[in-house]
């Protein structure tokens, strides 16, 4: 079985939506054109969910560019990473925290603090 018959039966095993199914499955097939071998479609297929999730491939650094200042509608300093809208900052890119962990620990308080890796 190829990759793009294993995706068509296990999306329509979930009963999806015979649009939403063609769709993944083209962006399946492009995956499989790729000829990747075992290793590198292991590689690839983490880029590729980094990327669709707006996440960024190499540590975030503290170049002014890499962070849109949005103290304006916040009402406070905050800056938002342009390679990874999760990441906040409130010292305009030295240090910065994720959404996604602030939500997890529930509070302020308790979210891991992360320091911007310095670009050479």
């Amino acid at each position: 079985m190829t990759l793009t018959e294993h995706a068509r039966r296990e999306l329509s095993i979930l009963g999806e939506d015979r649009d939403f199914v063609d769709g993944l499955v083209k962006v399946v097939e492009a995956f499989a054109a790729m000829g990747h071998s075992g290793g590198s479609a292991e590689i690839a297929a983490r880029q590729l969910e980094r990327l669709l999730r707006y996440k960024a491939l190499s540590p975030l650094t503290g170049e002014p560019a890499e962070w849109a200042d949005r103290s304006v509608e916040s009402g406070y300093p905050l800056w938002q990473n342009v390679r990874d809208p999760s990441a906040f900052s409130s010292d305009g890119g030295t240090t910065f925290w994720l959404l996604e962990e602030r939500d997890a620990a529930g509070s302020e308080a308790v979210t891991p603090v992360h320091r911007t890796a310095v670009r050479a």
